[in-house]
């Protein structure tokens, strides 16, 4: 659903999914930075990505298409592979994900430990969704998401033909189309993902 049409309907719904989405591709982009600083590449810091601001991650673009395409994308952090070696470029890559994943298991904790009023339900609830989804998304096997670089980091000859293939000036726009084309199998897989998780918490 595209944001812009939700903010005109129904406002509070605009508000707490915006800030789902907000505090989500934050803490995505924020674990990135972090876990590639830690492990002594210092790029992140030099572009002032170590921060939970969420100005320093937001892409305007990206935030453009989320309000009137239904799907858009953050600012991707910057990180020299050769800085951490493979294992340690798997980790930074890897903690996007992975931080979803936390605050998804969070989200479904409080839900299941806590008495919540119908809003901190709706809240939690609508957290939790959006992060599965975005778990999910970013773990497939698509030129510039996370799970492609994952891919490339345990199969390092496959990961040299996907930084040549990303080092391309049309590879955004190739793989931005490739997901639009592939909207539908893509929706679905992740709506099932997501379907099976709240199935399981609420």
């Amino acid at each position: 659903m595209r944001l812009i049409s939700l903010l005109q309907e129904n406002p509070l719904a605009f508000a707490i999914i915006a800030g789902a989405l907000v505090l989500s591709l934050t803490v995505h982009e924020f674990a990135h930075a972090y876990t590639a600083d830690r492990l002594g590449d210092p790029t992140p810091r030099r572009f002032g990505r170590v921060t939970l601001n969420p100005l320093k991650h937001l892409d305007p673009f990206g935030t453009l298409l989320l309000l009137f395409a239904g799907f858009g994308f953050a600012r991707p952090v910057p990180i020299n592979p050769n800085n951490l070696g493979r294992w340690g470029t798997l980790w930074a890559t890897a903690a996007g994900p992975l931080s979803n994943l936390l605050i998804a298991l969070l989200c479904a904790g409080l839900l299941a430990l806590l008495p919540m009023s119908q809003m901190g339900a709706v809240i939690l609830i609508t957290v939790l969704s959006i992060n599965v989804v975005l778990a999910v998304f970013n773990l497939l096997p698509i030129p510039l998401l996370d799970g492609s670089r994952i891919l490339g980091a345990l199969i390092p000859s496959m990961g040299r033909s996907l930084a040549q293939f990303e080092a391309q000036p049309f590879s955004f726009v190739i793989v931005m189309v490739f997901i639009y084309l592939m909207g539908a199998p893509i929706g679905n897989l992740i709506g099932r993902v997501q379907q099976w998780v709240l199935g399981l918490v609420v």
